[in-house]
């Protein structure tokens, strides 16, 4: 039953929906409530590589990211943030293409429509998060969250090919 759903996609579209879940439950809560700080602050006390940390500095959305303006514990989570954005999205795209590609017949067809509703649906939560106390919506996390989907599409496309030759 789980082979006959997995090779004709519905099961990674049902995996699609469980991730698009989360990510709606997880846009709904403000950024206290999902703050990892004082958790990091436990785990990292004695702050590793704080000295070759606080040599990156740079722009993300107009703020700066840099130890010296948020503080260690900030950075970090910072990172582990978009890290999350990132891998959420690549495991979405990745789904949507899966699921997509026995229905569709062709793997490029595949390839658009699934990184065209992961990024479509990084708009939505986007502005789901506009929507939600104390968060900050921001394009350059769509193009972030768009660039996971992609990565993860292209992956299974060059595994399908591979696989195909």
């Amino acid at each position: 039953m789980v082979k006959k759903a997995r090779k004709n996609g519905d099961l990674y579209f049902v995996f699609a929906l469980a991730i698009m879940a989360i990510l709606f439950y997880s846009s709904s809560q403000t950024y206290e409530t999902q703050s990892q700080i004082s958790l990091l602050e436990r785990i990292l006390e004695n702050e590793p590589f704080k000295e070759t940390l606080s040599n990156i500095s740079f722009k993300y959305a107009d703020d700066v990211v840099s130890i010296e303006e948020k503080g260690y514990f900030s950075f970090v989570e910072f990172f582990i943030r978009k890290l999350a954005h990132f891998g959420t999205y690549f495991l979405l795209g990745g789904s949507f293409f899966l699921s997509l590609l026995p229905k569709l017949k062709n793997a490029g067809f595949a390839v658009f429509f699934g990184w065209l509703s992961a990024t479509g649906y990084a708009g939505i939560d986007e502005f789901h998060q506009m929507l939600t106390q104390d968060r900050t919506p921001l394009f350059q996390d769509v193009m972030l969250d768009s660039f996971g989907a992609l990565t993860a599409v292209l992956l299974c496309w060059l595994v399908f090919r591979l696989k195909k030759n």
